[in-house]
């Protein structure tokens, strides 16, 4: 059994102007089925046709509580705006609700495709939770990883190289101010730590050698353990370990959160390169600002053993200093400040790069920085293992 509507009997859906007389536009078409019922639309469904279509949706709701299945075919639908739409898809779920299949059938592809949009296609089902990873997957990801990171560096060099080129041909084209803040940063606001750290340093180096020196009569010769250990490993080392913390990090969660809010990207629109902008200042800043920090950290630490040998050993401070003296050359102070000049040189160029290839939002940045304290630390150890064995064989 089947029905028709015709205009202007059993054709429902005014245009709002009824003032004019005008009949709806769009059709309907309800044709019985053996387990429910099938609507067929046809006609441009806009905006003027929603208060007959509603009418008629509602009608269908209310009729259908004995249905088990209602069908929707749009194939003669010629156009269809939001707010028909969003009719059709209310009445699926409603009809979802009162576990009444209906199913949207038929139309051209503009129609199916605003139909899928405002929710008119099944939700897919989930997803199985995907098996973990087998340890030889575990090891390929890895190494795919590590692959593509390298590239990224070498990517990062070579720009970087491209950049230095440029700012050495155009001096004026550098980003003067941000040396100086940099270094105002790295080096004077860091300065008290690094003096306390380095101090503390000298006075646990002379206290714990003092205990044994004791023992031989050679308590001079705590000035001797504290000078060559700091001026050459410890000063330059613990500086650079400080510094790693204070600004590498900083520097690695600053140009992460630039590069995920896009700020490097409007740079680059500007036609300001990010790497000779953002990047070459930090590292010629931090490159000048670090052999200074180096050099007050070895006169604290030098001062931490006086102390101890001053209270527990009754050495006095001119005998102290001029043993000091006699065993530090300068060849151990210039190669603890040559060292401190690269640790700086590899502080700076890791945390700018792993602070550039931050993706993933707030999450990556974190990723990131940790990323950039662990492999500037790993790196800091190498490099010292390095030049421990290089400045051993030039040594004079």
């Amino acid at each position: 059994m089947s029905s028709e509507t015709t205009a202007p009997e059993h054709v429902f859906g005014d245009r709002v102007s009824l003032l004019a007389g005008l009949v709806p536009q769009f059709t309907w078409h309800v044709t019985e089925l053996p387990d429910g019922v099938r609507v067929d639309l046809g006609g441009p469904l806009t905006i003027e046709e929603a208060p007959a279509l509603w009418k008629r949706l509602t009608e269908l709701l209310e009729s259908s509580t004995s249905k088990t299945r209602v069908q929707v075919d749009n194939s003669g639908v010629t156009s269809i705006d939001g707010a028909c739409t969003a009719l059709l898809v209310h009445l699926r779920s409603e009809l979802k609700a009162r576990r009444v299949h209906c199913e949207f059938t038929g139309g051209s592809p503009a129609v199916r495709r605003l139909i899928e949009l405002y929710g008119g296609r099944r939700r897919p089902k989930a997803r199985r939770a995907r098996p973990a990873d087998n340890a030889v997957e575990q090891v390929g990801r890895a190494t795919v990883a590590m692959f593509a990171e390298l590239v990224s560096v070498l990517d990062f060099s070579g720009r970087l190289v491209r950049g230095a080129w440029f700012s050495l041909r155009h001096p004026s084209r550098l980003n003067w101010r941000d040396i100086g803040v940099t270094m105002e940063r790295a080096g004077a606001d860091a300065a008290p730590i690094v003096m306390l750290i380095n101090f503390l340093i000298g006075f646990v180096m002379g206290y714990q050698s003092a205990l044994q020196l004791k023992q031989f009569g050679a308590n001079i010769y705590v000035a001797d353990l504290v000078g060559l250990s700091v001026t050459r490993e410890l000063g330059p080392l613990m500086t650079a370990i400080i510094v790693c913390g204070r600004t590498g990090a900083a520097f690695a969660a600053e140009l992460g959160t630039m590069k995920v809010s896009e700020e490097v990207d409007a740079l680059r629109t500007l036609g300001f390169m990010p790497l000779r902008f953002l990047v070459l200042p930090r590292l010629l800043g931090l490159v000048l600002v670090v052999p200074l920090l180096t050099l007050l950290a070895d006169g604290v630490g030098i001062l931490g053993g006086l102390l101890v040998a001053v209270l527990t050993l009754d050495i006095t401070p001119v005998a102290y200093w001029g043993e000091t003296l006699k065993v530090v050359e300068p060849w151990d102070v210039f190669s603890g400040v040559l060292k401190s000049g690269v640790f700086a040189g590899a502080i700076a160029l890791i945390a700018c790069q792993q602070g550039l290839a931050t993706s993933g939002g707030a999450e990556g940045v974190g990723r990131r920085t940790t990323s950039a304290v662990v492999t500037i630390l790993f790196s800091l150890i190498l490099l010292d293992a390095i030049f421990t064995l290089v400045l051993g064989a030039l040594a004079p």
